[in-house]
C-alpha cells in the first residue's frame, strides 16, 4: 500500500503528477489538480487531453471557469 501524503502547495510539477497518476492524491486533491491546471493555462499548453479533460471537468461544474 502506498503512503498518501498532503498536499500543502500546488506546483506544476504536483498537478501534473497527481492527474497522471504518480503522486498520489485523494479525490479532492485530483480535482485541485486540475483546478489549477484550468487556472494557470497549463493545462491548454500540454498535450490536448489536457485541455480537453479540463473543458470537460469545467462543463460537469468539477471545477470552475
Amino acid at each position: 500500500m502506498r503512503e498518501i501524503r498532503e498536499i500543502k502547495e500546488m506546483d506544476n510539477f504536483t498537478a501534473v503528477g497527481i492527474v497522471e497518476g504518480f503522486i498520489d492524491a485523494t479525490g479532492k486533491e485530483v480535482n485541485q489538480a486540475w483546478q489549477y491546471l484550468h487556472s494557470t493555462g497549463l493545462a491548454y499548453k500540454l498535450q490536448g487531453w489536457y485541455g480537453r479533460t479540463a473543458k470537460y471537468l469545467i462543463k460537469a461544474g468539477t471545477i470552475k471557469e
